[in-house]
């Protein structure tokens, strides 16, 4: 427990240094704390026990989002290297949240809820995207149905790490959205804060889900 917590601790910190050192641009910071962060997150994943399938698919899928970071902050334009390793990452966090069978009584209306706004947004980026319509849409589809599976498990199985993993998957739909307006369409105040901010909210809830879900077993 108490290695745990200090990698919690850890990945807070980094998530939070990171974010700072986005919004003024000291790209020599954002190098190591941005990595960092995920791995610690990731790490503190695989420490919880006992292991499980939920727990290793989720592990999984911060790896792939430590993959996507790195894409992403390098000055290659990665772009959508960075895209298909976060739309791996959303498949990963799917096989977990249907790892019980929870969707196979799904209601409708989580559904209903997380896809109208998906479809909002992609209308709203519709004339920016260009020859982007197609991976973009591929993965609005994706993180859409990672958010409804999250939010069918947490209804179905009410507990803390559900809940997380719900709200997490919520805070991922907010921070791409603002990510997509902020590259496709223009910039706005507070843009980085804002993205970083959900960003991490999401990751960590996800994260924070494995160790509820093994307290209860």
């Amino acid at each position: 427990m108490p290695m745990r917590r200090t990698l919690l601790l850890l990945a807070v910190a980094l998530g939070i240094a990171n974010t700072g050192a986005e919004f003024v641009e000291w790209r020599a910071a954002v190098y190591v704390a941005k990595p960092l962060a995920m791995l610690l997150l990731t790490l503190l994943v695989l420490t919880t026990r006992p292991a499980s399938r939920y727990r290793d698919w989720i592990a999984a899928g911060l790896l792939a989002s430590l993959a996507g970071d790195i894409l992403l902050m390098l000055p290659q334009g990665l772009f959508v290297p960075g895209l298909v390793a976060f739309l791996i990452a959303h498949l990963c966090y799917i096989v977990a949240f249907t790892a019980d069978g929870a969707t196979g009584r799904a209601t409708l209306l989580p559904a209903f809820v997380v896809y109208v706004f998906a479809s909002v947004v992609l209308a709203s980026l519709w004339q920016s995207l260009g020859t982007m319509r197609a991976p973009v849409t591929a993965y609005v589809a994706v993180i859409s149905t990672m958010s409804w599976t999250a939010i069918t498990r947490w209804r179905i199985h009410p507990s803390l790490g559900t809940a997380l993993a719900a709200a997490g998957s919520l805070c991922f739909l907010l921070s791409d959205s603002s990510l997509a307006f902020r590259k496709f369409v223009a910039p706005f105040p507070g843009a980085t804060l804002g993205i970083l901010g959900t960003y991490y909210l999401a990751q960590w809830g996800i994260a924070l889900s494995v160790t509820d879900e093994a307290r209860v077993r």
